[in-house]
């Protein structure tokens, strides 16, 4: 809960300042910009840049036509001085308090620029990790970013499949996977990609993606989609927590080579039957619960950026408890066995 002067519904109402970012509520708070109450802080520095969106996604915040712009998922971001945002980035980053800094980037009139100056900002100022997370348009941006000092370009797709792209996100899919592929050669390991799950892919067409993303040398930051009034999906459903277990699980074997996607088996509508071993190996491999935790960038674990305080957990912001692990194996292994899942 906010116990700032500055209060929510003050926060709706900022008109952005070219001289200030944006900072996440919870990152605020570790950066001592605001006095906030959390039971799980961030370890990265969640910053966003730009006002709306050019761009009109269904599930997001920012989109061009969405009624909630003062968030971004379920996160209020209030705004700061860049140069007081630097200064306390950089005292968190030295006190070990965060790992990485991370720009959210709305699509926007000279949205590069603005991002490669802001990133020159910050990494003049601390050696630092740096993400963006932005729409290049080109290769020759994506190069800027890095030279500018990101360790990480982040390109996302967030649809699986080019069809929930269309119906999300509109034209651009082929443009967006290619500049993917490209980038991710000719910068190998400074690429990411965002992949939200239940959107209305099959866990089929999600784990496929994720195969070929990892083939590339793409790091994956994984979001279960999360309907918020304002936005054109707000009455869309959460997915089910084992459709999302199951695709974690999938993700975390194949980032870390102990598994295929050539060697899943899948039902007639697409779910995850098997990861192509013995239950008791799989779950041995799964055994500390560490992929049931945010998964993305180095040092990010975006607390309740999908939940509620309180809630179901699609992502865990900290390591698993071992009755936390086991509850979750067992789950995992139920829904893995069910005849119907």
């Amino acid at each position: 809960m906010l116990r700032s002067a500055l209060g929510i519904a003050d926060l709706e109402h900022q008109t952005l300042d070219a001289d200030c970012w944006r900072v996440s509520s919870g990152t605020a708070g570790v950066l001592r910009l605001l006095d906030i109450c959390q039971d799980a802080a961030p370890t990265t520095a969640y910053l966003l840049l730009g006002e709306r969106c050019a761009n009109d996604c269904a599930f997001c915040t920012q989109a061009r036509n969405s009624a909630a712009a003062a968030n971004l998922s379920r996160v209020v971001w209030p705004e700061f001085p860049s140069d007081r945002v630097i200064e306390a980035t950089t005292a968190a980053f030295v006190a070990g308090q965060i790992a990485r800094a991370c720009f959210q980037v709305t699509s926007g009139p000279r949205c590069v620029e603005r991002t490669r100056q802001a990133v020159s900002a910050l990494s003049s100022a601390v050696s630092m990790p740096i993400c963006a997370s932005i729409r290049p348009r080109t290769l020759d941006d994506v190069t800027a970013l890095l030279a500018a000092g990101c360790e990480r370009v982040t390109i996302a797709l967030d649809a699986a499949c080019e069809h929930v792209y269309r119906q999300t996100k509109g034209h651009g899919w082929k443009h967006t996977l290619a500049l993917l592929r490209e980038s991710a050669r000719r910068h190998p390991g400074h690429i990411g990609t965002h992949l939200i799950v239940g959107l209305g892919e099959t866990e089929r067409e999600m784990v496929e993606r994720i195969q070929e993303m990892a083939d590339l040398g793409i790091t994956v930051g994984l979001f279960a989609f999360t309907p918020v009034s304002g936005t054109r999906l707000a009455a869309k459903e959460p997915p089910p927590l084992a459709q999302y277990r199951r695709v974690q699980a999938a993700l975390w074997l194949i980032v870390r080579g102990l598994a295929s996607a050539s060697a899943f088996t899948y039902d007639a509508r697409g779910c995850l039957l098997s990861f192509g071993q013995d239950m008791n190996h799989l779950l041995e491999q799964l055994a500390n619960g560490e992929a049931f935790r945010t998964a993305g960038c180095p040092g990010c674990n975006r607390p309740y950026y999908n939940e509620r305080p309180g809630g179901v957990l699609y992502n865990y912001p900290r390591p698993l408890t071992r009755e936390q692990a086991r509850e979750e194996l067992n789950a995992l292994r139920v829904a893995l066995q069910r005849d119907e899942l």
